[in-house]
């Protein structure tokens, strides 16, 4: 089965190539990485470039103009150009662990989106990881918790890789558990809701409504933590003067119960 991992990005490159660096050393190769770009300056393109030379898998970059933070757009576009059955979704600023996509692949199950967790690096460590190019994709489990221990990251606790079996499947209906940084489904199951909806722009909610619409139409959220976390470096908090539309937005959404989003995948 082909992954797609879809790779959302605004303006980091220094982010993306760290990123980009961490999915050339997973330990399996049946994946094709999109980065799904919002309008970024062509330094981000620059990026691209020299890491398509040097990736051991299929690198594509799929560009829109920037008009605002239109993350379910670029999402939508990126998803329409993949060629994966499974959609791994993974911010620009998350570095992944040598696993992640395997891991990934070992809980996906159809009817099933699988939701991933994070570990928060402090903003001086993102800034030294960042300039001196630290390679936190191969830290040791030690090592993080030293990490941790010293304030670099939040914690290191969710970093060992735990079976959970069943565990994974409670609080299935739960909308709020998918964090947008880092989740995954079957291409099946994200045509049958339309994709994202790009009637959210700004930041704030596209990716709880997906969820939301996910379980409306039958399908249920798995939890993948302690098993698919990564990194997350800091950024400063993006603008929220959408926050309060988008919200009322979703919460219409799920009154009205709605499955397929009103702008979506099929634009294109």
């Amino acid at each position: 089965m082909l992954i797609s991992v879809v790779v959302a990005t605004y303006n980091r490159p220094d982010a993306l190539a760290a990123v980009l660096r961490s999915l050339g050393k997973q330990d399996e190769r049946q994946f094709e990485v999109v980065v799904a770009d919002d309008g970024s300056r062509p330094d981000t393109a620059e990026v691209v470039k020299r890491a398509q030379a040097t990736l051991p898998v299929p690198l594509s970059h799929v560009w829109q103009e920037d008009t605002g933070f239109r993350l379910a757009a670029v999402r939508n576009r990126a998803t329409a150009r993949a060629r994966g059955e499974y959609l791994i979704y993974l911010d620009g600023d998350c570095i992944v662990r040598r696993h992640f996509v395997r891991a990934h692949r070992d809980l996906a199950e159809p009817g099933w989106c699988l939701t991933g967790g994070r570990v928060l690096l402090s903003e001086a460590f993102t800034r030294a990881v960042l300039v001196n190019g630290i390679a936190v994709e191969d830290w040791s489990i030690a090592r993080a918790a030293i990490a941790a221990a010293q304030g670099k990251v939040n914690r290191a606790i969710s970093l060992p890789r735990l079976p959970l079996g069943s565990l994974r499947k409670l609080g299935a209906r739960r909308w709020q558990r998918l964090r947008g940084c880092n989740f995954s489904a079957f291409r099946a199951d994200i045509e049958r809701v339309n994709g994202f909806d790009e009637c959210f722009q700004g930041w704030g909610f596209e990716d709880s409504d997906f969820a939301a619409r996910l379980i409306e139409s039958g399908v249920r959220l798995k939890n993948g933590r302690l098993a698919t976390n990564v990194y997350h470096l800091w950024h400063p908090e993006n603008d929220r003067t959408a926050h309060s539309e988008n919200w009322q937005r979703l919460q219409a959404r799920i009154s009205a119960r709605e499955t397929r989003a009103q702008m979506g995948l099929d634009q294109y």
